[in-house]
């Protein structure tokens, strides 16, 4: 019982900014192979990388469990246990419940500090008692109702088997017990995605099949002077959470770059709301021009506005390797005007990311997966580990590290050891990960389809030998990945050593095709490669120096 405590109250610390996380929204019908899917991504500073896990449970439902603020480990008051629980891996439960969150903050006087439920444990509550997607806003929205709402405004994803909701939720304010919000159901045939920026607008009143709300989410707009229209025409999203420049070009442009690579409509239609010369917004769904595979979900997660207005690779603040990374704060000032660098899906701050993949004709026990990995997604792998699952990787396990204690069995710091000696010299050494990645996740993908059908046979003749196999094929799958990772990083500080690039050649053995670092004719190192600057780079350096670097006639 201590153990469980510990970790459902204080091992995710997920201190967000306003500006964190990205949520992707995959319908049944939009998906290659009719699985429904959900993307997250942990973005934070301060938050380290480690996967989840509770297992289901018999509880006193007679006895109380305390609530900490997960972003503080502030106190906030006790709350009754549930009887029963549900096995919880991460973001995934047992029955195919997946769900993810991005922080809208909204308006601040919203915020009830005397509330008990915060966004984070109402997540993993709602993961241990509900077993479909519409049962989970239930027990979200109960729970705030009877405790309060201690957070600020949040947008969820919420997915099942079958279906996926998006939830926008904001308190009331001290004083006001519960919160404010909406529900709506995204049609299976449809993608949707949100970024830190309430997307509901309008909703449908009388469509409860689709759409459900708290019976006072317009009237307390009007309360509080946020709202004066018909309830037709009222916003969500106007009401609580205006627009401002930083909820277009850091939050709305993620969800367009989702819809300008998938949506079946034409994208820069929405080009002039982003740059705030519209106020049309875009659509909260759209439907997509083809359908999605897990794998082109996975790398969408990788996304930094490539070929696109906002590429953060083409300037000069990519310096001579076309690095997507801005390190320095989002926003900055220069002699009295404001300006802000783009913010992407993927970014170097990232603690833990995922894709839920939910699949209603399988067994829950092997139809339920989320593919997880930690750090940059970017520069990292994608790993399939099952919600029916009774134990996780030790590279992911909760204690392996932490942030402030570096650890070679950790997966969270091997990636941010490997990723760092990307970021310096991006564009030369990304074609390395990109290789290791696809080897990797593909052979995960491939392999998905063999095991699962091994794993259904063996459910129907002993569930807990299949269970028991099912775990460890995850954990073995994370090792793989591990391993390789450690090796990548070994691989890289050899290669790419002080600015050059080693010299490689091709060999063959009985275990396949490799490469290996050239040696001269004496058994020594080849010569390295020196690669020249990038041209562009290079103007920037002769136009702004270019007179005190240039090589003149010297007197004689």
């Amino acid at each position: 019982m201590k153990r469980f405590l510990f970790l459902f109250f204080f091992v995710f610390s997920v201190i967000l900014s306003s500006l964190a996380c990205t949520s992707l929204l995959i319908g049944k019908k939009a998906s290659a192979d009719g699985s429904v899917m959900i993307t997250y991504s942990a973005d934070s500073y301060a938050v380290y990388g480690e996967l989840y896990f509770n297992p289901a449970g018999k509880f006193d439902p007679k006895t109380t469990m305390e609530m900490h603020d997960w972003e503080t480990g502030r106190y906030l008051g006790p709350i009754q246990k549930a009887a029963q629980t549900n096995n919880m891996v991460g973001y995934i439960n047992d029955h195919q419940v997946c769900i993810g969150e991005t922080t809208f903050g909204g308006r601040p006087e919203l915020q009830d500090t005397t509330g008990i439920m915060d966004y984070g444990n109402m997540i993993f509550l709602a993961l241990q008692r509900a077993k479909t997607a519409r049962e989970a806003i239930k027990v979200m929205t109960d729970l705030v109702e009877e405790y309060g709402y201690y957070s600020s405004g949040e947008s969820f994803s919420i997915a099942d088997k079958n279906e996926i909701w998006i939830m926008e939720m904001i308190g009331k304010g001290v004083g006001r017990k519960g919160a404010v919000w909406v529900a709506v159901r995204i049609p299976d045939d449809c993608i949707a995605a949100h970024a830190n920026q309430s997307r509901i607008h309008q909703f449908p009143l009388n469509d409860p099949e689709n759409c459900i709300y708290s019976k006072d989410v317009i009237s307390f707009a009007r309360e509080m002077g946020y709202y004066e229209g018909s309830d037709q025409q009222f916003s969500f999203a106007n009401a609580y959470n205006p627009l401002d420049w930083g909820g277009l070009r850091f939050c709305e442009v993620r969800v367009w770059s989702f819809y300008n690579k998938y949506a079946a409509d034409d994208a820069s239609q929405w080009i002039p709301y982003i740059l705030g010369e519209d106020p049309t917004p875009m659509p909260l769904y759209v439907k997509p021009k083809e359908k999605l595979s897990l794998k082109n979900i996975m790398d969408m997660m990788r996304d930094h506005y490539e070929g696109t207005p906002f590429d953060p690779t083409q300037d000069v603040g990519a310096g001579p390797y076309h690095s997507p990374y801005r390190f320095n704060p989002l926003s900055f000032q220069l002699d009295g005007k404001k300006y802000g660098f783009e913010r992407p899906i993927s970014t170097q701050q990232t603690a833990f990311f995922f894709v839920g993949q939910m699949r209603d004709y399988l067994p829950d026990e092997i139809g339920g997966v989320l593919w997880f990995g930690t750090d940059d997604a970017n520069i990292s792998v994608y790993t399939p580990m099952y919600g029916c699952m009774t134990d996780v990787p030790d590279c992911y396990k909760v204690g392996t590290g932490d942030m402030n204690s570096f650890s070679w069995n950790s997966s969270f710091w091997i990636n941010n050891w490997v990723a760092n000696m990307v970021y310096p010299r991006y564009n030369q050494i990304l074609p390395d990960i990109r290789e290791a990645q696809k080897e990797l996740e593909e052979k995960f993908i491939t392999d998905q389809v063999e095991k699962e059908k091994e794993f259904a046979a063996l459910l129907k003749i002993n569930r807990e030998e299949a269970i028991k196999q099912i775990t460890q094929y995850s954990i073995g799958a994370a090792q793989t990945y591990f391993d390789k990772w450690k090796n990548m990083g070994e691989y890289i500080i050899v290669k790419y050593s002080d600015g050059v690039i080693m010299k490689e050649e091709t060999y063959q053995d009985e275990q396949g095709t490799h490469k290996r670092f050239k040696k001269s004719k004496y058994n020594g190192p080849e010569y390295p490669n020196r690669p020249l600057l990038d041209e562009n780079f290079l103007r920037q350096i002769v136009k702004e120096k270019g007179d005190w670097l240039e090589e003149k006639e010297i007197k004689k």
